[in-house]
C-alpha cells in the first residue's frame, strides 16, 4: 500500500485511509471525504489518487482534521463494489473519525458524487454526523436499478468489481439501488447543515437532483450552483473554496 495510505480494517477487507491534521494544535473537528463512482475504463485504481492531497489542503486551510477514504474496490481498498457495501465502508470511516473527534465534537462528511448521496443516507440514521456536503450527488439511484446486468458490467469495466464470481446473487447486490433514497434521507438530516454543490453543465447528474436534495433539506441546506462546471468538481477551485468556507463555519 502506498505510503500515502493507512489501512483501516473493514468487513470486506482493508480500506485505504489518509489522515491530514489541521494547522492548529487542536483541530476544529474531524471530517471525512470520499470519492465518487469511477467513470472511465480501468480507472478504479486512480480514482482516489488525488484525495490525500485534497485532504491535506482542506486541513491546512480550514484547521480541521480530514480523513480521506477509499471505498471497497477503489484505489488501495480491498473488496468488490456494492452500493450497500460502500455505505458500510463509509460508516467505518465515520466510526474512525468519531473516535478521533470525541463524542461531543461529531463528524462532518464530504462526498463527491455517489459518496455524497450515501453520506445523506448514513447521516439520516447516525446522529454523530453533524453535517454533510454533497458535490455532484444524485437524489436517487433509481436509474441504476433499471439494468442490473448493465451496472455490473460497467462496474467490471471500471475495475471496482474484479472477482469473476461476485456477486453471488445479482438481485441482492442490486437491491440497494432502489432501497437507498438520498432525497428522502436529506429530510432526515435536517436541521443539521448541508452543503449541496453542483455544476450547471454536469453531464452525469442533472442539476434538478441538486435542487431536489436542497428542497428536502429545507432551510438548513445551502445550495451552490457553479456556472459552467461539469461533474468533476474535485478539480474546480470554486468547489474547494466552498468546502473550506463551509467547514470553517461549522461549530463543534
Amino acid at each position: 500500500m502506498s505510503g500515502l495510505w493507512e489501512q483501516l480494517p473493514a468487513p470486506a477487507g482493508f480500506l485505504g485511509m489518509h489522515v491530514a491534521h489541521g494547522s492548529g494544535a487542536q483541530p476544529a473537528g474531524t471530517a471525512v471525504i470520499c470519492h465518487g463512482f469511477p467513470l472511465e475504463r480501468e480507472s478504479a485504481q486512480r480514482t482516489g489518487r488525488t484525495f490525500p492531497a485534497l485532504a491535506d489542503r482542506l486541513a491546512a486551510e480550514s484547521g480541521w482534521e480530514v480523513i480521506a477514504g477509499c471505498l471497497r474496490g477503489v484505489g488501495p481498498s480491498e473488496g468488490n463494489f456494492s452500493l450497500a457495501g460502500w455505505l458500510e465502508d463509509l460508516g467505518a470511516f465515520v466510526d474512525c473519525a468519531a473516535g478521533r473527534a470525541g463524542g461531543a465534537a461529531g463528524v462532518r462528511v464530504v462526498g463527491f458524487g455517489t459518496s455524497g448521496s450515501l453520506a445523506l443516507c448514513l447521516a439520516a440514521t447516525d446522529e454523530r454526523i453533524r453535517g454533510v456536503a454533497c458535490l455532484g450527488s444524485a437524489a436517487t439511484f433509481a436509474d441504476w436499478a433499471q439494468d442490473l446486468h448493465g451496472m455490473l458490467d460497467f462496474a467490471r469495466r471500471v475495475g471496482i468489481v474484479e472477482d469473476p464470481d461476485f456477486p453471488p446473487d445479482l438481485e441482492t447486490w442490486g437491491a440497494a439501488f432502489g432501497s437507498l433514497r438520498p432525497d428522502e434521507a436529506a429530510a432526515g438530516v435536517a436541521p443539521r447543515p448541508m452543503l449541496i454543490v453542483h455544476g450547471t453543465e454536469d453531464e452525469g447528474v442533472p442539476v434538478s437532483d441538486a435542487r431536489t436534495l436542497a428542497d428536502a433539506g429545507g432551510p438548513s441546506a445551502e445550495l451552490r450552483l457553479l456556472a459552467g462546471a461539469g461533474h468533476r468538481l474535485r478539480a474546480d477551485p470554486r468547489a474547494i473554496a466552498l468546502l473550506v468556507g463551509w467547514l470553517e463555519r461549522q461549530g463543534p
